[in-house]
């Protein structure tokens, strides 16, 4: 009885050590896990724009129209916002589209965080609105969390989230529960604190078979507006990656 005691506590041990170090490795390396900068591939002089924030140099990949009406888009972890360009150019055939880069993403400069991302947000928005009026947001997975915190904060004109979520820490949590994601992660967007103070017009685009973020937590950040305003449509037939080749995507995002 002594020897398997002794044989449990070392096991114990070895167990305790290794949860630790993988904590330790989560909280040092979480950026490398959150972000995945991606190149630009349709950047040229004529869809491009280099936005001064400071301590940053932000791309923009732009199409330029003449009118009040403006688009900003925020793009997913790991996606080059100049691919979606096409899209939105079609859907918005009237509005000038910006698609902004993050930092570290393409042709911008920095680290990606949560506080440089949104900071960044907010001072794009107030650049453009100087030269358009009505400003339309788009946010698409972790850009969902910029996005709101945006709209949260500066007066859009209509808000649009794609695959979004109620708070990355969340979606961490209910992927990984043996860990206390709480404590280490750092970037939490916890977007859930930010929609009731939103006034701005809101619909949610939801994939039918998303196996990135979970129905609840989506259905949580939904609720959290608590008003009636929120519309949700679901794009059958499509996964977290492949909602944007939906047919009617593009009509959804213009859809007002």
């Amino acid at each position: 009885m002594h020897a398997l005691l002794k044989v449990t506590l070392k096991l114990a041990r070895l167990v305790l050590l290794a949860w630790l170090i993988v904590c330790a490795a989560l909280y040092l390396w979480q950026r490398k896990l959150l972000y995945f900068p991606a190149p630009a591939l349709l950047a040229n002089a004529s869809n491009t724009l280099m936005l001064d924030v400071g301590d940053a140099r932000l791309q923009l990949s732009t199409r330029p129209a003449s009118g009040p009406g403006a688009v900003l888009y925020f793009g997913g972890n790991a996606e080059d916002a100049s691919q979606t360009l096409p899209l939105l150019a079609a859907a918005f055939p009237d509005q000038a589209i910006y698609l902004q880069h993050y930092r570290g993403y393409g042709g911008s400069t920095g680290e990606p965080s949560e506080a440089a991302l949104v900071g960044d947000a907010l001072k794009t928005f107030d650049w453009l609105h100087t030269r358009h009026a009505s400003i339309t947001v788009i946010g698409r997975s972790l850009g969902s969390g910029v996005a709101v915190q945006l709209a949260a904060q500066r007066p859009v004109t209509r808000l649009v989230l794609v695959t979004p979520y109620d708070s990355v820490q969340n979606v961490a949590q209910q992927q990984f529960p043996w860990l206390p994601v709480s404590w280490l992660l750092q970037d939490k967007y916890e977007s859930w604190r930010y929609a009731s103070r939103i006034s701005a017009p809101v619909s949610v685009l939801l994939a039918s078979d998303d196996q990135v973020i979970a129905r609840g937590r989506s259905l949580a950040l939904i609720a959290a507006f608590g008003r009636q305003s929120v519309r949700v449509h679901t794009l059958a037939h499509t996964d977290h990656n492949s909602i944007s080749d939906a047919a009617d995507y593009a009509q959804l995002l213009a859809l007002p």
